[in-house]
């Protein structure tokens, strides 16, 4: 399986690569799409390859009678030039006292764990974190059915991703100086035709039948 998820990383590197070079918006979107589609299978069989207690999105342990640990794997993301806020969503989180909601900061990572919740305890971690956080000034606080957590960056640099493997498995390969981009982009757009389901097709179809209006001489 490792072999695969490793060839999944240099086809998404070898998409994204295209998406920059390509100059025609349709095509972006079209490159855009599978690219997204490979970054997802590869999350997938990442999670397939791990123990079976960390297999699945949402994991239930039973570590006692009558309480459960459940991991957290989903969440949402934002940031300001100052913090990157994730989103927690978990049901009647506001009814529990507030000491049973806790964080755990460090330089590079963070733990959210939320005591007896409907019997259950919740744990949301998140390890290589893209770039250095200040735990000092780092918080969270509970809202209606959510729990935000407030990271603070060191510096104000913009995040791309959460996460340092998130980064890398979107990182672009090089392209050879020699090599011309278009006919890797058309190379590549012909297979995925060759290949994709009948929407693929479709789209596809449809930035050919443009792109021969501009004098492309892309051929599927």
């Amino acid at each position: 399986m490792q072999d695969k998820i490793d060839a999944l990383k240099l086809d998404i590197a070898e998409l994204e690569s295209f998406e920059n070079q390509s100059t025609r918006q349709k095509v972006k979107d079209i490159l855009s799409i599978e690219r997204r589609r490979l970054v997802s299978e590869v999350l997938k069989l990442e999670e397939q390859s791990k123990p079976e207690s960390n297999k699945s999105n949402v994991t239930t342990v039973k570590p006692a009678p009558g309480k459960y640990q459940v991991k957290v794997n989903n969440y949402a993301w934002d940031q300001t030039s100052k913090f990157v806020k994730f989103y927690v969503t978990l049901k009647n989180v506001q009814n529990i006292p507030l000491q049973n909601v806790k964080c755990k900061f460090t330089t590079k990572s963070l733990e959210l764990l939320v005591e007896d919740l409907d019997k259950k305890d919740y744990v949301l971690t998140i390890n290589n974190l893209l770039k250095e956080v200040v735990p000092e000034d780092s918080s969270w606080k509970v809202k209606t059915d959510m729990v935000i957590v407030s990271v603070a960056k060191k510096s104000q640099d913009t995040w791309s991703h959460v996460t340092g493997w998130e980064k890398k498995t979107t990182e672009p390969k090089s392209v050879e100086p020699d090599a011309d981009p278009a006919d890797g982009i058309m190379s590549l757009m012909k297979n995925m035709y060759d290949k994709g389901d009948d929407e693929m097709k479709r789209t596809i179809a449809k930035a050919w039948t443009e792109s021969q209006s501009k004098g492309s001489n892309f051929q599927l």
